[in-house]
C-alpha cells in the first residue's frame, strides 16, 4: 500500500513536467525503482491508472526500470549484486553488508511528451 504515496509523487512530476513544456498529452513515462525500495510495479502501474483519468497523463505507457542491490563489501571491496535484500553476504569473503551502491532508486528518468 506504500506505493500510493510514490504514485502521487510521480504523477505531479509528470504533470508539472508537461505544464511547464505546454504540452497536451504525455505520451510514456521511464521510471527506475531500486529492488531494495520494496516497491511493487503492480501496484505502482494500478495506481497510475486511477490516478491519471481525465488528465494529460491519461493512457500514459509506464516504462520501468529495474535497478539491482549492488554493494561493496566493508571487508575486503568486492563489488556484488545481491540477490535481494536480506542476502547481503558478500560472495568472496562471506562478509555480511557493506556500502549500497544502487538499488535505493525511485525516480522518473524521464518523460516523453506529444
Amino acid at each position: 500500500m506504500h506505493e500510493m504515496p510514490y504514485t502521487q509523487s510521480i504523477f505531479e512530476i509528470v504533470i508539472d513536467y508537461a505544464k511547464q513544456h505546454n504540452s497536451s498529452k504525455v505520451k510514456k513515462v521511464y521510471l527506475k525503482i531500486g529492488d531494495m525500495t520494496g516497491v511493487i510495479e503492480d501496484s505502482v502501474r494500478f495506481y497510475w491508472e486511477s490516478l491519471t483519468v481525465g488528465s494529460v497523463a491519461e493512457g500514459a505507457e509506464l516504462i520501468v526500470e529495474h535497478v539491482p542491490i549492488r554493494v561493496r563489501c566493508y571487508n575486503c571491496g568486492t563489488e556484488y549484486v545481491a540477490p535481494d535484500q536480506f542476502s547481503l553476504f558478500c560472495p568472496e569473503c562471506n562478509f555480511f553488508g557493506g556500502e549500497m551502491l544502487s538499488g535505493k532508486e525511485m525516480l522518473v528518468e524521464s518523460i516523453e511528451l506529444e
